[in-house]
């Protein structure tokens, strides 16, 4: 809606006196020129008030991110999308499974822009996901070198990925220039290839500023990207989205099996959603069911903090790993979060291998 622009008032010049002097008359007439202008940043100001709210967000870009060539186009990921939680988790995410895979390697990530663009990493992560050794030398320091590493690195991944229908949104250029989202795009892919243990965070979107030079202009454009990722439901996604009259029953078969055994502690189980919580009863039931005592100064007895509890979590999945099962595909911290779907597959694994024992 537009209004009416505001006039500027009137100003009307006295009569001068016919002795005053030349520089009477010029400080005269840069007084006018100071008042002309406030009223003019006046206005300036109330439109940008009225309009403020329809443009779209700025982002401060470094200097450097702007010094582009004729036709040149670079992407920055707008500073606020960084600090979105689910965005956050992601990149938390993907570097504990890295860290997972290569803890052999002795290799431990900690920015994936700066410890993945030169194919050093990665090419590490696809030989232990694949089984298979790539024919690419082990160190190189030059950028040719690394981007003709990341050429055959990104061409085994191809390969992998392009029979499965994914669409590949990365290259050597952009992985090599430590673009986020292509990095992001290209280990959602290998992540959900080779089922990592792990759920990702469903639905992360990001707002990206694309800036562009041409011959006629230099654009600023807003983009939003979303890592749609999906995943293989299980059955406990069907049982929340199509049969919640059926969860109390799945509930009540978890808590029966759980006190079949803590009740051997005078323990007893009534609110699944909270009493794993914290971890201690998942590593005493893991103790239990495998016949043996836990030491206590293993974990925390009585935890109050979140990592605390989130140390209890990851040890009692230690346990579980050391007994034979797969590593839970639930994350330590949602099931500390009371992530109710989280816990009943954590539970259900141990039920489903110690639903015989007594």
């Amino acid at each position: 809606m537009s209004s009416a622009p505001i006039r500027s008032p009137t100003l009307r010049p006295q009569r001068m006196k016919k002795d005053e002097s030349f520089l009477g008359k010029i400080g005269g007439t840069l007084a006018r020129k100071k008042k002309a202008k406030e009223v003019s940043d006046l206005q300036e100001e109330g439109k940008n008030a009225i309009n403020a709210p329809l443009n779209p967000s700025t982002v401060d870009m470094h200097p450097e991110d702007t010094f582009l060539e004729e036709n040149e186009e670079r992407t920055m990921i707008d500073p606020n999308s960084k600090e979105d939680p689910k965005f956050k988790e992601l990149i938390k995410v993907l570097i504990d499974w890295i860290n997972d895979v290569l803890v052999e390697e002795r290799i431990i990530v900690k920015h994936l822009e700066e410890d993945l663009y030169d194919g050093q990493v990665l090419q590490k992560l696809l030989e232990k996901l694949a089984d298979r050794k790539l024919n690419v030398a082990e160190v190189t320091q030059s950028e040719i070198g690394q981007k003709q590493k990341l050429q055959t690195v990104l061409e085994a991944v191809h390969d992998l990925l392009r029979p499965h229908g994914w669409t590949i949104k990365w290259n050597v250029d952009s992985i090599h220039g430590k673009n986020l989202i292509s990095i992001l795009h290209l280990l959602v892919a290998l992540a959900m290839h080779f089922q990592a243990p792990t759920r990702l965070p469903e639905h992360v979107s990001v707002q990206v500023v694309v800036v562009r030079v041409s011959i006629k202009s230099y654009e600023n454009l807003i983009k939003i990207i979303t890592l749609i990722l999906h995943y293989q439901r299980d059955a406990f996604d069907t049982l929340f989205d199509h049969a919640p009259d059926k969860l109390s029953v799945v509930k009540k078969s978890l808590i029966t099996f759980a006190n079949k055994h803590l009740n051997k502690l005078n323990l007893e189980v009534t609110e699944l959603e909270t009493q794993f919580a914290d971890g201690v009863y998942l590593v005493l039931l893991m103790g239990l069911l495998e016949d043996y005592f836990v030491p206590l100064h293993n974990f925390y007895l009585t935890p109050e903090s979140f990592d605390q509890k989130v140390h209890n979590v990851s040890f009692a999945f230690e346990l579980m790993q050391d007994g034979g099962l797969k590593k839970p595909k639930a994350r330590p911290e949602d099931v500390v979060n009371l992530d109710l779907k989280s816990t009943l597959r954590v539970l259900y694994n141990l039920f489903t291998k110690y639903k015989n024992v007594e």
